[in-house]
């Protein structure tokens, strides 16, 4: 009976296998967490607060001792929320990218801190010197906790007495993909011994000498009966998921571990990432970031505390911008219109004036060079993007942020829709004042679809990496970038 007649009945022996688990109550994704990672958690904890600790007890500022210990228990607690989701203690913190990993949850814990002391009113009970010195203390304490793991980690791996040899099974590039990737990898326990693509198909891929190349299922058995192979890995594309359990079958009475790995890559992800509920594994494919638990609250706190401070700062700035646009033309001062928001929302942006007042077009116009609607310090505040300071107080109020996917007029969207591949998903986070496409030089006029295109792939290159530090840079570098592209 060929493959394909047996799969009705496997898919039958399948439900009936589930059914049997949903009843004894078995989880079907289980949490893996070893006492070697709640102790690597708890090496990080002991040197984050151990300048603060050092402090308590031998400082002479006693009256703030008991400041300092609610700041110590305070940090503890958040180091436990946001390290995990940044895959500290998940995975090794090697080389410069673990530290930048390490740093960046630091820096997120610190922020944390600080927006809490802005909320309770208690930043003025500590020393600045003492924070500042405890910071960085405790990062380099923290580094040096990451180096040491990782060295002993290396350690560990190479005195193993045998290693766990793996195959890869499957069809198409996602086979050699994870294939390059496993082969080049010195910290997994385990050593790729074959490759065995059903598809028969040759790959630009290059392969290490002493991985095998296999292409039938004899074969593979083969190399399992020997007791060679301990576990296989099923790669295939999600067209061929269908032949997955008919490899899973085959197997499954074989002494190996069996793991599956899907070819989420062929979708156009946006914030992918994998989770559980209630014990049910769950990928998803397409998230909204930051607008959800402890990342919201980073977001928020950031954008509406710094907008806060900016508004302080810059009033003067605001009198004289108001004053300068109400001579210029008749009309008022500020400029409101209609944008699309966040999750299909809509909102009214605000702006300095910059064109004289005129009927309401059917299809926004973007500005172009010498446009006759500008008046002359609208042409200023234009080139130098003061114009956009009131959307301070949209920050404020939280129909935007600071940094995100700018908001394009809803005549634009409209447009552009259909035209340009996932345009529409940057509208799963607030629009910003600024963001990635602007500080690499896509501001302005659009004249041609292909800069638009540009000014996407950015924008949700940013939803993609999004972080509280990538945040910090595109603030700090958009001062520098305004003159790489003139906007009119």
């Amino acid at each position: 009976m060929t493959a394909a007649r047996e799969l009705p009945q496997q898919l039958i022996n399948y439900r009936e296998q589930h059914d049997s688990a949903r009843m004894s109550h078995k989880r079907l994704l289980q949490t893996h967490s070893s006492v070697y990672q709640w102790i690597e958690y708890g090496l990080y904890l002991i040197a984050g607060v151990a300048p603060l600790l050092a402090h308590i007890t031998f400082g002479s500022e006693y009256y703030l001792h008991s400041t300092y210990r609610y700041l110590a228990v305070v940090t503890c607690l958040l180091m436990i929320i946001v390290y995990p989701t940044f895959g500290i203690g998940r995975r090794s913190l090697r080389g410069f990218a673990g530290l930048r990993r390490l740093f960046n949850a630091w820096g997120a814990v610190l922020l944390l801190l600080a927006a809490v002391g802005f909320a309770t009113k208690s930043s003025d009970d500590v020393s600045r010197l003492i924070m500042i010195f405890w910071a960085i203390s405790g990062f380099c304490l923290q580094g040096l906790v990451a180096v040491a793991l990782a060295r002993y980690k290396l350690h560990a791996h190479r005195v193993a007495s045998e290693a766990c040899n793996s195959v890869i099974v499957g069809s198409g590039d996602i086979v050699y993909q994870l294939a390059s990737r496993m082969a080049g990898n010195i910290w997994l326990d385990e050593k790729l011994v074959a490759v065995c693509d059903f598809s028969n198909s040759q790959r630009a891929y290059d392969l290490p000498t002493d991985v095998r190349s296999i292409f039938n299922h004899d074969d593979l058995i083969s190399l399992i009966d020997k007791k060679e192979v301990k576990r296989v890995y099923i790669a295939l594309s999600m067209k061929e998921t269908p032949q997955l359990l008919e490899q899973y079958n085959a197997l499954k009475e074989k002494m190996v571990d069996i793991i599956w790995v899907p070819d989420i890559y062929e979708f156009e992800l946006l914030n992918h990432c994998v989770r559980e509920m209630a014990g049910l594994p769950l990928i998803t494919l397409n998230e909204t970031p930051h607008y959800s638990g402890a990342r919201n609250f980073v977001k928020n706190a950031f954008d509406r505390v710094s907008a806060a401070i900016l508004i302080a700062l810059l009033s003067p700035v605001f009198l004289i911008l108001a004053f300068l646009v109400k001579r210029s033309s008749e009309g008022p001062v500020i400029f409101k219109q209609e944008r699309d928001g966040w999750d299909g929302s809509t909102f009214k942006v605000w702006k300095f004036r910059s064109m004289f007042v005129h009927q309401p077009e059917t299809v926004v116009k973007q500005a172009c060079k010498d446009d006759p609607r500008i008046t002359r310090i609208g042409n200023f505040l234009r080139k130098s993007s003061l114009d956009e300071l009131p959307q301070l107080f949209n920050v404020l109020f939280g129909t935007m942020s600071l940094v995100g996917p700018r908001p394009h007029a809803i005549s634009h969207n409209d447009f552009y829709g259909d035209k340009i591949k996932q345009y529409m998903a940057r509208g799963r986070v607030k629009p910003g004042m600024t963001g990635l496409a602007q500080i690499r030089g896509y501001r302005g006029e659009t004249a041609d679809i292909s800069e638009m295109e540009d000014r996407v792939r950015c924008d949700l290159e940013y939803i993609n990496r999004w972080s509280i530090l990538l945040d910090i840079k595109i603030l700090l570098l958009t001062p520098f970038r305004l003159a790489s592209k003139k906007a009119y």
